[in-house]
This record gives structure tokens, sequence and C-alpha cells, in this order.
């Protein structure tokens, strides 16, 4: 068995086509159980993937307690710190990514302050440079999301789970501490409140609330460096 190194930092981009091209299947195509095992390794090739794999969800959670991209994605790289810091903590009973959106969502509700209104002037998750022209789409994108954040943050974020993340009730339910029976009553009562055409306009939108390709890599990169630094993880840079 090969003795694992402990290198604290980063892979290359170099070393990681080199072990993937030997054979080894890329990180982002393995199970989160494999992943999670070579995670508590402190292999950081596993816990980038487990990162890249649920930036999105998470940042979806964050930003409809927040309504704001910054804080969001603030809360999204707390909850990982927390999670690759002590993997300890995650029982494989439970589904991980519902162990990790709902330390997401205990984030963001600990960083939620100000007003309801001053929030809902930020309720695009990530808006485009001024500079740039303003298409149909986008337009129509900004319009639902401002829908989704004059609700009550109670029905606001069952909503993005189950109807723009598009995860189960029961999985909703585990991410927010819910019972499924109350996970059903919230999103029944977002419907309602609601315009009668916002299902079918939902359908035909481009992804809500989505999660630019910058903030997905800057969250990543400072996850990763962070830990490497940590009194509890050791960051190694190849496979166990």
């Amino acid at each position: 068995m090969l003795e694992p190194n402990f290198h604290t930092g980063l892979d290359t981009g170099a070393a990681r086509l080199r072990r993937t091209a030997s054979g080894i299947a890329a990180p982002q195509t393995l199970p989160d159980l494999l992943l999670i095992e070579r995670a508590r390794a402190g292999e950081a090739t596993a816990i980038d993937a487990l990162i890249r794999r649920y930036s999105g969800r998470l940042f979806r959670v964050a930003h409809s307690v927040l309504l704001d991209a910054q804080r969001a994605e603030n809360a999204v790289l707390e909850a990982f710190l927390a999670a690759f810091g002590d993997l300890s903590r995650y029982e494989p009973t439970g589904k991980f990514a519902a162990w990790l959106t709902r330390l997401a969502y205990s984030q963001a509700r600990g960083q939620r302050l100000g007003t309801r209104g001053a929030q809902l002037m930020k309720a695009s998750a990530d808006s485009s440079d001024e500079s740039s022209p303003v298409t149909d789409a986008a337009r129509e994108r900004h319009e639902l999301e401002q829908s989704i954040a004059a609700l009550p943050e109670v029905f606001r974020t069952v909503y993005v789970l189950r109807m723009v993340e598009g995860i189960s009730g029961i999985e909703t339910a585990a991410s927010l501490g819910l019972h499924d029976t109350t996970v059903r009553t919230r999103l029944f009562r977002a419907h309602r409140r609601l315009p009668a055409d916002y299902a079918q306009r939902l359908r035909a939108a481009p992804a809500l609330l989505e999660l630019s390709a910058e903030r997905a890599e800057r969250i990543a990169r400072s996850a990763l460096e962070q830990l490497s630094h940590g009194p509890m993880v050791s960051v190694s840079s190849s496979p166990p």
C-alpha cells in the first residue's frame, strides 16, 4: 500500500491529467461514498469534486434565505469548511447532499441580517454586468427570481429546493430539518401566492438562481486553501 502524501495545497492540472490518463477514474465521475472516503483521508481532488458537485444547490438554498449573492457565497464557503473540516460528523445513514444542504441552510440563517425590504433589492443571484445587453431571457429570469424573493422565507426555501433545484419532498425535509408534511404544506402555500402561470414560465425559463462559474471556482479555491492550512484536516494531493 502506498504511503499517503500529506503535501498541503492543491493538485496541479498536470498531475490530475496524468492520473486520469493512467487509467484512474476522474474524481467528478465517482460516487459520493467513495469521494467521502477519500476526502476523509485528505485527498484534495476528492474534496474539490464534492464541492463542485454541490456548490450550486448550496448556493440556491443560501440565497433563498439571504437574497444576496455575495452573502450566499460566504455561507456556502463556511458550510464547506465546516463539513470538510470534520467529516466525522457525517453519518452515512443519511444522504450526503442533504447533510451539506442543511449546513448551508444553517449558515445562511445565522448570517441573516437587515430588513426583508432591503434584501428584495438584491434578489437576483448573479447579476449580469451592467454593460451587457439585457436579453428577453435575462429579463424573464429576473422577474421569476423577484417573484420567488417576494415569498415569505419559510415558503421560499422549500419552493427553491423542490421546484428550482428539483429534489424530492423527503430530501427537502431532511435538508431543512422539517417533517415531509410541512414541506408539502409550505410548497402548496407557495404555489398559491405565485401568479397562475408561474409554474409554466418556470419550466420554460433558464436555470434560476444559478451559481456562476466564477463564484463556483472562487468557492472551491478558497475552501481548499483554507482547509489545507486548518488544524483539522491535512489535504493530500494524491489519492489513497
